[in-house]
Formats: structure tokens, C-alpha cells, sequence
């Protein structure tokens, strides 16, 4: 048989021979990581309108430190430094931040969108040397499985805010009262979304049913297994939905602070 050797040629930064709109999808993932991350990034320092009566933004919860009703130790602490600005949400966001980041589906989203490596299948990127996630910096992704555990607790603590955003003081007598408005439906959806795209990560997966031979024969399990299988398989889906809803509910609590927009009571 005749061998035909194979030449490795390698294209340049953007070169292919794909004829379709290879760059629509890093771009788009470009522009909504980064409105994201700005907007987040504006909203953690801002220190203000990140509650409304009975809401609090998810980038602010909880509020351990803080000058709201909703903070749990009290206002800000005696032993922060003074050039460091304060904010209940930079202390609390680098959590799911980084469950974020080191999430597998948004790592091969901003690796293309980013830093081009590769921008998309079959196009050049503009490095010859490919070194994984084996070695330092990007072995640190590897942290995504501590990480999953403490966003675990963060939808317990967001499921609770959306329960006292069901508690409302009627003005008529000033006492508690159950009520739901827009802001609490808001918050809600927020917290079923991050719901399904961190119960939806594969790591959780593994942990359900990796340690087991047959998860048929463990009816809970297999129960559990099927659910979490049936949301990963959806996980690209909900990781952007709960971005955009994590923003939102922010936005939303944020302009109903400010007096931009009034919370509309269903009853």
C-alpha cells in the first residue's frame, strides 16, 4: 500500500477555508460576556439602590456587611481598609463569579471569543504552542468543583430572598403583609434559572452517579441522575438565560431604587 505523508500547514491568525459566518457566534458570545461583565462589575462598586423594600439585588445577597435592613452583621466593619472601596457585593460576587468562569460550557465560549484559541473549527489562531489546562494558569480551572458546591449555597440564599420578597409592609396599617409583586416574580425566575444551570453542571453529574455501577438499581439516585442529566443537557441554555436574568433582576430592583420605574403589586 502506498503511504501518503501527511504535511502539517498550519493557517494564519483567521485563516480558513469555511465559505459561512464563522464569526457570528464568538462574536456575539464577545459582546454579551462583556456587557456582563461591566455592567456587574459597575453594579458591585456602585454600594447603592441594590435594595427595595422587601428585594435585594442577587449581586448584593447576602448582605453580610451592609447599611440595608437586609445585612446580617451590620454596616461596613471596622477592619476594612480604607483605600479599598467598600461594597456588600465584593464580598460576596468572586463566589458564583468563579463557578462561573471555571464553568466547562463558558470556558470554551470565551476561549474562542477571547482569546482565539481557536476563534472557530477548522480557523487559525494566532499561537503555534497549545498547553491545556495542565499546567499553570489555566489548571486553576480545575477549582470549578469547589466552586460548585458554594453556588449550591448561594441558590438556597437566593431561594430565601425570594421569600421575603413575598412579605411587604402595607402602608394603610405599617405591618407585614404577604403580597407579590413584579420584583418578586423577577427574583424568582432569577433563582429557578441559576437553579437549573448549577444544578445542570456536569461535575454535579459525576457526583450523583459517577460512584455508582449501576444507578438503576438506586431508585433515588437514578431519579436524581436523570434530572441532573436532563439539565446538563440544556446547560449552554440555561448558562445564558441566568446571565441575563441575574442582570435583570439587579437592573430591575436597581431602577425601582432610583424611582426610574415603579414595582407593580399583583396583590
Amino acid at each position: 500500500m502506498q503511504v501518503v505523508p501527511a504535511i502539517d500547514v498550519r493557517s494564519g491568525f483567521g485563516q480558513t477555508r469555511r465559505r459561512d459566518a464563522w464569526w457570528r457566534a464568538p462574536l456575539v458570545v464577545f459582546l454579551v460576556l462583556s456587557t456582563f461583565v461591566v455592567y456587574a462589575t459597575w453594579a458591585a462598586f456602585q454600594n447603592a439602590h441594590y435594595t427595595f423594600g422587601p428585594y435585594l439585588s442577587p449581586f448584593y445577597s447576602p448582605e453580610i456587611f451592609g447599611s440595608s435592613p437586609h445585612s446580617w452583621l451590620g454596616s461596613r466593619p471596622a477592619w476594612w481598609p480604607g483605600f479599598v472601596p467598600f461594597s456588600p457585593a465584593l464580598i460576596i460576587l468572586p463566589f458564583p463569579g468563579l463557578f462561573r468562569f471555571t464553568c466547562y460550557y463558558y470556558r470554551g465560549a470565551y476561549y474562542k471569543s477571547f482569546w482565539a484559541d481557536p476563534p472557530a473549527c477548522a480557523v487559525g489562531e494566532p499561537r503555534t504552542r497549545y498547553r491545556g489546562e495542565h499546567s499553570f494558569p489555566l489548571i486553576l480551572q480545575n477549582a470549578h468543583r469547589f466552586f460548585m458546591w458554594v453556588a449550591i449555597v448561594f441558590i438556597a440564599l437566593l431561594a430565601y430572598d425570594v421569600w421575603a420578597a413575598m412579605w411587604f409592609t402595607d402602608p394603610a396599617t405599617g405591618q407585614a403583609r404577604f403580597g407579590i409583586g413584579v420584583g418578586t416574580v423577577v427574583l424568582a425566575v432569577n433563582v429557578v434559572l441559576l437553579a437549573c444551570y448549577t444544578w445542570g453542571c456536569h461535575v454535579l453529574r459525576h457526583v450523583v452517579g459517577g460512584r455508582l455501577d449501576e444507578v438503576s438499581k438506586k431508585p433515588v439516585c437514578d431519579y436524581a441522575y436523570a434530572c441532573v442529566s436532563g439539565l446538563n443537557g440544556r446547560h449552554q441554555l440555561f448558562a445564558w438565560c441566568s446571565l441575563v436574568s441575574v442582570m435583570s433582576a439587579d437592573l430591575y430592583v436597581r431602577l425601582c431604587s432610583m424611582g426610574v420605574i415603579t414595582d407593580l403589586r399583583l396583590f
